[in-house]
């Protein structure tokens, strides 16, 4: 699993790319790959296969401003 972290001032955008660009390096390319990325109020996973070709999807984003926090359910998305 890749994460990775950027400032609250930056954008998701950015760190969605970057790991991104970790993942593609993956040793064991027959396996999905997953990433977290964060900015410190908003959380998003990413998935990656690379059996045919590279295709990513990404969650739902996940953020800390809404009535009821999703930091929990981005805690039990990660032990799962």
């Amino acid at each position: 699993m890749v994460v990775e972290a950027k400032m609250a001032s930056l954008s998701l955008a950015k760190a969605i790319a970057q790991a991104i660009t970790y993942m593609l390096v993956n040793p064991h390319p027959d396996y999905p790959l997953y990433s977290l990325v964060i900015n410190g109020e908003d959380f998003q996973f990413i998935k990656l296969t690379q059996q045919d070709k590279p295709r990513y999807t990404l969650s739902d984003r996940f953020t800390l401003y809404r009535r009821e926090n999703e930091l929990y359910q981005v805690l039990k998305i990660l032990k799962k």
